[in-house]
């Protein structure tokens, strides 16, 4: 007979590929072995780690290139992807080593590397025609712009910058060349959130001698900050952590981000335990699985044969003794946190979800960019680190007995902590002894840990820890026998006298072929039924698989065959999948390629296509001037400069400024020059995001004689039309092979050195083979530290969300950071209403310049803030004297006072990590 199941709860298989292939992969976190086994058991489709060097994390366990065939071998046996974070700039004296820790990625069969820097890009692709690129949140991409980038660079993902909204997602896929199939897009959908665009924040670098683009970020964002406005303190009451943005929680926008066509869904968190890993994970996929369309996997449980705790049994609390209901009987929906939770009303999260995201760890959820800005709600400002699930205010401490009405769960043997709104200094905290209900009031006792003399009326409780749910979730992981099971499909097909044939398929696409060493018998009762084949089939206890469909599209007749001869087939099954699965990924690798063989490559392409430079003929080294005013204009106009660049908040103003030099300063006419032609480029904002090309219009309207280039989109809208364009340090060049990508693909003068080398790493980029009047150095400047989508401005000096109602305090007020030091670290927005903090402090590579000169190097610029024109022409004066010789480095630093730093000049990121 010709037959199928139809007693499977679930849609058809058709139906199911078809939900699935519009569910975005789970990609989940692992710092360690035990993450790792966490994120697979929870249902992770991907797991992304990082190894003992070049990636973003160093501080995370991370996992050894011996650990690469193990660790492989558990994630494809688990039908599970690895992608190795590679997420770092990668300097010329690491190449090497790169290179040979990218050959044992590829040969272990990683399924992706996720990576920064665009020389590595380079490399791989010369190393692997096949092996896949993901471009890391790091390269910042905002734009469709940045993916064709990406697409021409060689890569098959991109991960987004997080402060895309949802609507700027949309337009990014939308604007997609129609001739060529859609580059996938990942974003990150829980997790901490940087305040500063990834790529680009250079605080840890400038205050910390660490670097984020190096892996050891300081976390300088979760630190307390003074506003000081036009000279004065504004008073913010408790707030105090400016920059320190809530997590991301995007959970309630699952249906509109799987709507958006997001390939992959990212949770941050390698740094993070292996219970938050479960934890998180767990809950992501019960969501996304409840969008398929499954109908036995309810919203908060992930269907599965394995025998696991339900989120309801986690949580149940009912029948203990002095216990508050639990969240899923009562929604503690946090309303008394006041503005601290106004992030989360309105929720439609489950109470249940919402309880376990704040447990896992948690400084206040919220959506993050994706409803767009909003700068009342993404940084509450009162705290900068985890608190976890608020739990109301100390009403009165009766002898060793606190008072409050609770407001969420509690039990004995909990961890709490009290803030008293000083979360800098040391807090009260421990474990709870009992929970008394007394009438609508909730007493609570400590153990001899806490001291009840420190803790006041109005002190909030926090509960930080859930030992019970900790148990819980570490159940999910232990041991070595599979807990979490992805299906696989059956079908079934045999007559009378031949054996019985059934070809198997998972979701990874291997298939399988097993028949019966016996031939079907005939059945005068009890026949095989779709219904007895279930049965026997489904017991994949112990395994990574479960049965999902089964069909019988060629059984015919009434057949039979021994339970125990059923019973040998689905074990054969097994090691069959089992062996397809733990095969090595085979990607081509090109054995005469590497390194020297790409320099030698770039090389040629340097003669080939030399960019006509207009300075060229001048081989005396040259000071290049940024001023941010008109007076500081002017006032390098009287100098002996010939270039300048013009970085304004407004670019209304570059057309004046244009015109002002053009009319004033058109040539050089001094001892030290012949008679120059002096040229003047402007600088467009750091970020681009879609919607924003009036900006660029308006900034090309100047006529500016070039162009500082800074991302994707000036390259493409400056640099592809051949203006004059300069790299800027944004683009994150810190090696011959991304220096020679940029600058000849896309013709420009010179290309600006990171900001992450320190002389020994620029040494090592002038020494590479590549020109060293292609490289312009920065030598003098206020470092932007942190350049941010949150603005300062509009969150604490109005009370509007964003630029449509802030009212404009940024045009009205100069506005400083003050650190816990004492620095004031000036704040400045552009055309964009982006903020850029800039160090306090100017700093200076004086003391590498003469080395530099000796090495090649002929193109060094000077970046100033907010001296006053007689300081500008000053400190020009004296770098034109340290490059003529007739002032010493410490000369010129002490007398100017600057920071004697370049780059990344001390710690431990300076060499090779």
């Amino acid at each position: 007979m010709n037959t199928s199941d139809r007693t499977i709860p679930l849609a058809s298989l058709a139906d199911r590929a078809e939900a699935h292939s519009t569910l975005p992969e789970l990609l989940a976190p692992a710092g360690d072995w035990d993450c790792a086994r966490a994120a697979v058991e929870n249902g992770a489709d991907a797991v992304y780690f990082g190894l003992e060097k070049f990636n973003a994390r160093m501080r995370a366990h991370n996992f050894s290139r011996e650990d690469l065939p193990k660790l492989m071998d558990f994630f494809h046996r688990r039908g599970v992807k690895g992608y190795v974070t590679f997420n770092t700039l990668v300097f010329e004296n690491e190449m090497a080593a790169a290179e040979e820790c990218l050959r044992d990625v590829i040969a272990a069969g990683v399924d992706a590397a996720i990576v920064q820097d665009v020389g590595i890009c380079r490399l791989i692709r010369s190393i692997s025609p096949d092996f896949p690129i993901h471009v890391s949140t790091q390269m910042t991409v905002t734009s469709a712009a940045g993916v064709e980038f990406a697409r021409v660079l060689g890569c098959q993902l991109v991960v987004l910058a997080r402060e895309c909204s949802l609507t700027e997602i949309e337009k990014i896929r939308s604007a997609a060349p129609a001739s060529m199939p859609a580059l996938p897009l990942e974003v990150f959908v829980h997790g901490a959130l940087c305040v500063a665009y990834s790529g680009q924040c250079l605080t840890s670098e400038s205050l910390g001698g660490r670097s984020a683009n190096r892996g050891v970020c300081a976390q300088a964002c979760r630190l307390p900050y003074e506003l000081i406005s036009d000279g004065q303190s504004v008073p913010l009451g408790d707030r105090k952590y400016l920059l320190s943005p809530q997590d991301l929680a995007g959970l309630e926008l699952l249906p509109e981000l799987v709507r958006s066509g997001v390939a992959s869904l990212k949770i941050e968190g390698r740094l993070k335990s292996p219970e938050y890993v479960a934890n998180i994970t767990r809950i992501y996929r019960a969501a996304l699985d409840s969008l398929s369309g499954r109908a036995d996997i309810p919203v908060r449980h992930r269907s599965s044969s394995a025998n696991l705790a339900t989120a309801e049994q986690s949580l149940n609390y009912s029948n203990r003794p002095n216990a508050v209901p639990s969240p899923l009987q009562s929604d503690w929906s946090g309303e008394s946190q006041g503005e601290v939770s106004a992030g989360r009303r309105g929720s439609s999260w489950s109470s249940s979800s919402n309880y376990e995201m704040e447990m896992a760890f948690s400084r206040g959820l919220y959506t993050g960019w994706f409803r767009g800005i909003n700068n009342q709600e993404l940084v509450h400002a009162r705290f900068g680190k985890k608190r976890g699930v608020y739990l109301g205010e100390i009403a009165g401490i009766e002898g060793r007995y606190v008072r409050l009405s609770l407001q969420g769960p509690l039990k004995p043997g909990d961890g709490v902590v009290f803030d008293a709104g000083h979360p800098e200094d040391a807090e009260e905290g421990g474990r709870v002894y009992s929970v008394e209900q007394r009438g609508a009031d909730t007493l609570l006792s400590f153990g001899p840990g806490i001291n009840l003399g420190r803790l006041h009326r109005g002190d909030k409780l926090w509960k930080t820890s859930d030992p019970e749910l900790d148990r819980r979730l570490c159940q999910t992981f232990d041991g070595d026998r599979p807990k979490f099971q992805r299906p696989i499909s059956m079908d079934v097909s045999g007559t009378v006298g031949d054996p019985l044939t059934i070809t198997v398929r998972d979701e990874e696409g291997n298939e399988v072929h097993v028949k019966s060493m016996m031939p079907l018998g005939r059945a005068n009762k009890q026949p095989l039924t779709p219904e007895r084949l279930r049965a026997q089939l489904r017991r994949f206890g112990g395994t990574p698989f479960k049965l999902g469909q089964l069909t019988c599209s060629r059984l015919e007749g009434s057949v039979l065959l021994p339970v125990s001869e059923l019973n040998r087939l689905r074990r054969a099954i097994v090691d069959e999948l089992l062996f397809l699965r733990s095969r090595p990924k085979r990607w081509t690798i090109n054995r005469s390629a590497d390194l020297q063989v790409c320099r030698i490559a770039d090389l040629e392409t340097c003669a080939a296509s030399q960019t006509v430079n207009p300075q060229s003929a001048i081989r005396n080294p040259q000071l290049i001037v940024m001023v941010r005013s008109i007076p500081q204009l002017e006032a390098a106009m009287d100098s002996d400069i010939q270039t300048v660049y013009c970085e304004f908040e407004d670019p209304k103003k570059y057309r004046d400024a244009v015109r002002l030099f053009r009319s004033q300063a058109p040539t050089i006419h001094s001892s030290n020059y012949p008679s120059i032609q002096r040229s003047v480029f402007v600088a467009p904002p750091r970020i681009f995001k879609m919607g924003e090309d009036w900006i660029l219009n308006q900034v090309r309207s100047c006529e500016a004689d070039g162009y500082l280039v800074r991302n994707y989109d000036h390259l493409r809208f400056f640099a592809a039309e051949g203006c004059r364009c300069i790299g800027d340090y944004s683009l994150n060049i810190a090696n011959s092979l991304s220096a020679n990508y940029f600058k000849n693909r896309f013709r420009l003068e010179r290309v600006t050195a990171s900001y992450d080398l320190n002389f020994e790493q620029l040494e090592a980029l002038l020494r590479s083979g590549a020109p060293p009047d292609w490289f312009e150095i920065t030598i003098h400047q206020h470092i932007p530290m942190f350049h941010m989508e949150h603005c300062v401005f509009c969150a604490f000096l109005s009370s509007g969300t964003d630029y449509t109602n802030c009212g404009r305090p940024c045009d009205k007020h100069d506005v400083q950071l003050r650190d816990r030091v004492g620095a004031l670290h000036p704040l400045k927005a552009d055309a964009g209403c982006r903020n850029t903090v800039f160090n306090a402090l100017a700093q200076t590579g004086a003391d590498y310049v003469g080395k530099m000169i000796e090495l090649g190097a002929r193109h060094f610029r000077l970046e100033f803030l907010n001296e006053s024109p007689a300081q500008l022409a000053q400190t020009i004066a004296r770098y034109g004297q340290l490059l003529r010789g007739e002032i010493t480095a410490p000369e010129l630093w002490r007398e100017l006072k600057l920071l004697n730093q370049l780059g990344v000049t001390r710690g431990q990121v300076g060499k090779t990590p």
